[in-house]
């Protein structure tokens, strides 16, 4: 273990951890609006009844108190069922009291007493079959996940998926951050560890938004002592190899804010009162965000570290042992989407958590699609009307000369914007699903001012930067009044043609597109498999050109400077702008200022005028559209 020393100046580090330490927080307008549109769908909680509704949800039921035509053989069988093993056809749902969370149902799935568990609402299905998929990939079995409404129970229950219910009765719809549904689901977790630590099983309990890469199982067993063991929202590694964090080193991983989204309980006396006492908390206060009362318990002593162990130390009350995750290989949607830590270090990430990241929900997936880690039906890779990609073409001198500005930063992130612009077009022309190129950024995109990139990071200046860094992709996957806005525009990740579950015959059916002078010796034409398209055309000649090729499966571009030169098609063009002017976000933050942040313009080219500036107004504080 080599610890790693960072000087940094006092008012960046405190930036940093008040961000850490809040991380999700409404800071900016991307963030409340994105609670704002989820919040008119939430449930209201309530204190009077909010106690008496969890105390029921765990209870045991006994067997005789099933349905008939359900005996306790068929429960036994039930509870034994391989995952993945799907009910007979022709079969009926099981009385509800078969889904009840009982000790028999934890201890027919753990092993070695240790049970891994998730929950979700129907809102995350696909999360929870990829979550599922991630672990019996790696032969992990001993799992379990929570159903949060009747119609994600079913659908896990006919997937062949173990599950129990909760008894919650939440939305099935996606709640949003900061809602006060959100806020319920939270303190689902803390009910759902208290009552399993009391049956004297261990829990690793996990956010559906995450994925396992490898088995985390040994390497909690490498520290037995620990009662908990938790993930950080801390984006600089105080440790070069596979250690626990050194949680003396002051903002390193264990003073960023232990993140809940991953943590391991074992059933210790000690473990059970912090529980007990986190769970009070919440279920006093509907305002308390479940991991900030984890934060302050856990932080009200920290310190000193436990004889003979590595990275453990004594916290909440002084008797609680406590490890910090490597951030490495336990990642935050920084340290591997932004960072790539895990590759600097030669290390191999066991999860991923989608923090740090934007577009709510949809952006949280194309990460995980644009790192091939989501498992999509076939459906999405068999896509109708055809692919349209191309090769980005970016200047060496866009990407490393000069500083690391936020001129320099919009400069080339504009030069990517025109051609995605132009595909985009094109796309819609054609009716054919863009696959996004990768973008490539020179600053970091946070909730702050900071000075680019944070302080004891290892964020390469340029680096290979998540769309949802400059595309707000959950705007992109709106739907929208097509007479308004024109037709849907659809697309893919940058990754979605290396992904080894795209059918061979869609990667067999392609022609290449290589744009030529308009009037050149056969421009126009096929040549050797190769379609020579004249630089600059309009929508109707595009169209006219490649319609004859709707059968091909992928058009593949080499490149889309000067592809396009504009729409004939007056009303169609109107249209078209009204959809893409809300597909770009912002940059955040320079130092300093009230309002730091600035818009990304997809028509940046078409104002001489435009620098990249934040807005000095109020009256100026809103998107280009």
């Amino acid at each position: 273990m080599k610890p790693i020393l960072i000087t940094v100046q006092v008012g960046v580090v405190v930036s940093v951890f008040v961000f850490s330490y809040f991380l999700g927080a409404p800071v900016y307008w991307e963030i409340v609006s994105r609670v704002n549109s989820y919040s008119s769908s939430a449930v209201p909680s309530s204190k009077g009844n909010y106690k008496h509704n969890h105390t029921d949800n765990y209870a045991q039921k006994p067997k005789d108190s099933y349905k008939e035509g359900f005996s306790s053989a068929d429960f036994d069988t039930f509870l034994q069922k391989p995952i993945w093993e799907r009910p007979p056809p022709h079969s009926t749902m099981p009385p509800p009291e078969v889904f009840a969370l009982t000790k028999q149902m934890v201890a027919s799935r753990a092993k070695k007493k240790v049970i891994v568990v998730t929950f979700a609402n129907h809102a995350f299905l696909d999360f929870v079959l990829t979550w599922v998929k991630h672990l019996t990939d790696l032969n992990v079995f001993n799992l379990l996940v929570g159903a949060m409404d009747t119609k994600i129970l079913e659908a896990l229950f006919w997937e062949g998926v173990p599950v129990f219910d909760m008894g919650s009765n939440v939305n099935t719809i996606d709640v949003g951050w900061g809602t006060p549904t959100f806020h319920k689901m939270g303190r689902e977790k803390v009910i759902l560890v208290d009552h399993v630590l009391s049956m004297g099983f261990e829990i690793l309990m996990c956010d559906t938004d995450m994925v396992w890469m490898k088995n985390p199982l040994p390497y909690f067993a490498r520290f037995p002592r620990a009662d908990v063991l938790v993930s950080s929202d801390q984006v600089a590694s105080s440790v070069d190899d596979d250690q626990l964090e050194v949680w003396e080193q002051d903002f390193y991983a264990a003073h960023g804010a232990y993140n809940i989204g991953i943590f391991l309980w074992r059933p210790s006396n000690i473990a059970k009162q912090f529980a007990k006492e986190w769970k009070e908390q919440l279920l006093a206060d509907d305002n308390i965000w479940d991991q900030n009362g984890f934060n302050d318990l856990m932080r009200k002593r920290r310190g000193p570290s436990v004889e003979g162990e590595n990275g453990i130390f004594y916290s909440y009350n002084g008797s609680l042992k406590l490890g910090v995750l490597p951030v490495s290989i336990f990642c935050s949607g920084h340290t591997y989407f932004v960072q790539a830590l895990y590759k600097k270090l030669g290390l191999k990430p066991y999860a991923v958590h989608t923090t740090f990241q934007f577009g709510g929900t949809p952006g949280k997936r194309h990460r995980l699609r644009e790192a091939k880690l989501f498992y999509d039906k076939p459906d999405y890779y068999n896509v109708s009307g055809g692919i349209l990609s191309y090769r980005s073409s970016i200047p060496q001198d866009l990407l490393t000369s000069g500083p690391n500005s936020i001129e320099n930063h919009f400069n080339l992130v504009n030069y990517q914007i025109r051609q995605i612009r132009d595909a985009l077009a094109i796309a819609s022309i054609l009716n054919r699903t863009l696959v996004m190129p990768e973008m490539w950024c020179r600053l970091d995109r946070l909730w702050f001012g900071h000075p680019g990139v944070l302080p004891g990071t290892r964020t390469d200046q340029p680096f290979l930067c998540p769309l949802d860094h400059v595309f707000e992709v959950n705007r992109m996957l709106e739907i929208l009044d097509v007479h308004a806005f024109g037709p849907t525009i659809h697309f893919r990740e940058y990754s979605f043609l290396n992904n080894p579950r795209l059918p061979q015959e869609m990667k067999q059916s392609r022609i290449k597109v290589k744009l030529c002078k308009k009037g050149s010796e056969g421009c126009g034409e096929e040549i050797e498999g190769k379609l020579r398209l004249p630089r600059n055309s309009t929508d109707l000649e595009i169209f006219t050109t490649l319609s004859n090729y709707k059968d091909v499966k992928i058009l593949e571009f080499s490149s889309m400077n000067a592809s396009f030169h504009g729409f004939e098609d007056k009303e169609r063009e109107a249209k078209f702008r009204a959809r893409v002017k809300r597909y770009t976000g912002i940059w955040c933050c320079a130092e300093n200022l009230q309002r730091g942040h600035i818009y990304y313009d997809i028509y940046w080219d078409e104002k001489p005028d435009w620098k990249p500036v934040p807005p000095a107004t109020q009256q100026d504080d809103h998107p280009p559209f």
